[in-house]
């Protein structure tokens, strides 16, 4: 699933980009992982934008077996070496300037891991570093700082392998504390589970990974509220509880946050289905089923021990601390909050918004929300979505004026928008979507299939937009503020105009047009009165076209 939600990475369009003069760095990336092998090809500037060119992966499962044998099997050896030279090629045809192989715990640890590498050179002409477990935890924050606000106060990052698990804490965007311990999924998999993996087995499992964290890891340096967590296992995770929760549409795993609670219930879901069953399962990809539960058991235990409430999924890892090393970019914090300011705004730009009217229907919304939001039930994280929706709930008219809020539905949905989250994301949409036209139904596919909070954000947020909208029915700001009133039988809505003698009337109409969705949600009539305090309400309306 390609994915862009850094603030300094963006998603490269129409193939490869030309290297810039004597700024760009060209970098193939290469993770040689105890299950997969994965490829990313990446413009890096000195100022540390990361261009991704291209990328490739497999599945070779190298670290497969290795626990019995202590050796890479033969098998899995070849696939390695066929995904390997591919990657050379493509390296070498997109004149890659500087190419780094990196190999973690399955090559570490097997006895023939040294001949493994000769044979590499020797076939593909790549050489390869081997990861020491710390190594890894560190390249992993790397890029976790890239990525999330980790700047002040205690993080901790998490990233699991087929091999190990990794965990890096930090101090202020500072790491403190690297750990690496062999619980990767494929590893706890085969040593517990198997495949017909009984109920006492997984109590085995997560009673030695408490243990062995209860020893490593002291509760008065590592208890956090979250977990930035990085690694197939989590973005299989992301993944499954989006599709739980009816946001199969979004368009990344990144940024999804899982309480720890559903994790739970995830891990105890999955370990009661066989093999079979779980490749059915929305969201989890049939060639992890055998090794997703030991994975996200070892991870509920992490979580457990650093009383985190939630996990945090990044979509990118230590493929990304490569390209920024490599590149000798200095590691510096993410700005999400900026990041997403500037994304949305480029997006409004890219399809040629009207800006005044867009512009105006955002401060409008935004008084609103502040005057009755949190009476409405809103949160305050609820302002910063209602705020994007508002800003880009016209982008539609880029493809078409008619069922332009289903466009601008669509275009969101689909966009690269760093720094928000895939529930964040589908929410903008869905509120740009229900700006005009039909209210929210669950009949409604794109609204329906959404878990009821999220419903209830839209529905709520949706309302003020549409009357914000309303109150410039005729694009031209003539009204400069709504003033509130919320009586016992009535949420009155006063418009002040913008100058002395402005023509309110085509933006009363329009408001108390769109009014119906509020008053619901309010539980009260919505009153639109003029500046000479006439009174309209949505009753006055029905049965007059939009």
């Amino acid at each position: 699933m390609a994915t862009s939600a850094n603030p300094r990475l963006t998603l490269s369009s129409g193939g490869a980009p030309a290297l810039k003069a004597d700024a760009d760095i060209r970098v193939s990336a290469i993770d040689i992982g105890s299950n997969s092998i994965r490829q990313t090809i990446a413009d890096v500037s000195p100022s540390g934008v990361i261009r991704v060119v291209d990328e490739m992966k497999a599945a070779p499962r190298l670290g497969a077996g290795l626990r019995e044998t202590g050796l890479l099997n033969e098998i899995a050896i070849q696939n390695a070496l066929s995904t390997l030279s591919r990657m050379a090629t493509l390296a070498s045809q997109l004149g890659v300037n500087r190419a780094e192989v990196v190999a973690t715990s399955a090559v570490r640890d097997a006895e023939n891991g040294e001949e493994f590498l000769r044979r590499v050179r020797a076939e593909t002409g790549l050489r390869v570093k081997i990861l020491q477990g710390e190594d890894e935890a560190r390249l992993s924050f790397r890029s976790a700082l890239a990525h999330f606000d980790l700047g002040s106060g205690r993080a901790v990052v998490m990233d699991i392998g087929g091999g190990s698990l990794e965990l890096a804490l930090s101090e202020d965007g500072l790491v403190e504390r690297l750990v690496s311990l062999p619980f990767g999924a494929i590893h706890m998999s085969e040593r517990y589970l198997g495949d017909d993996a009984k109920r006492k087995r997984m109590r085995k499992l997560r009673k030695h990974v408490r243990e062995e964290l209860r020893r490593r890891l002291a509760a008065r340096h590592w208890n956090v509220p979250r977990i930035y967590c990085s690694g197939g296992t989590f973005t299989s995770l992301a993944s499954m509880y989006l599709a739980r929760i009816g946001m199969e549409a979004a368009k990344t795993v990144h940024g999804t946050v899982i309480p720890r609670g559903d994790l739970e219930h995830i891990v105890d879901t999955l370990h009661n289905m066989s093999v079979t069953e779980r490749q059915t399962v929305p969201g989890l990809s049939a060639a992890r089923s055998d090794i997703i539960v030991g994975g996200l058991a070892v991870a509920a235990e992490v979580a457990a021990r650093v009383e985190a409430k939630e996990l945090v999924v990044s979509a990118y890892g230590i493929r990304e601390g490569i390209l920024l090393e490599s590149a000798r970019v200095a590691p510096s914090p993410a700005d999400p909050g900026e990041a997403r300011e500037r994304s949305v705004l480029q997006l409004a730009e890219r399809t040629h918004y009207e800006a005044p009217h867009s512009k105006h229907v955002q401060k409008l919304a935004l008084q609103l929300f502040d005057s009755i939001g949190e009476r409405l039930g809103c949160i305050p994280d609820d302002r910063r979505l209602l705020s994007d929706a508002a800003l880009l709930h016209d982008i539609g008219y880029h493809i078409s004026y008619d069922k332009h809020n289903k466009h601008s539905y669509h275009l969101i949905e689909h966009a690269e928008l760093l720094g928000m989250t895939p529930v964040e994301q589908i929410i903008v949409a869905n509120v740009a979507r229900y700006h005009r036209g039909a209210e929210p139904k669950k009949k409604q596919r794109n609204y329906g299939s959404l878990e009821r909070s999220v419903r209830r954000t839209i529905k709520r947020l949706a309302a003020i937009l549409r009357v914000a909208d309303g109150f410039d029915r005729g694009h031209a700001s003539a009204v400069a503020e709504i003033k509130v009133r919320w009586l016992e039988r009535a949420l009155r809505l006063t418009a002040v105009p913008s100058r002395q003698g402005a023509n309110l009337r085509l933006d009363l109409w329009g408001a108390s047009r769109k009014s119906n969705l509020l008053s619901e949600v309010a539980g009260v009539a919505v009153e639109i009165v003029s500046p000479d305090g006439s009174v309209m309400t949505y009753a006055d309306e029905i049965g007059v076209a939009d």
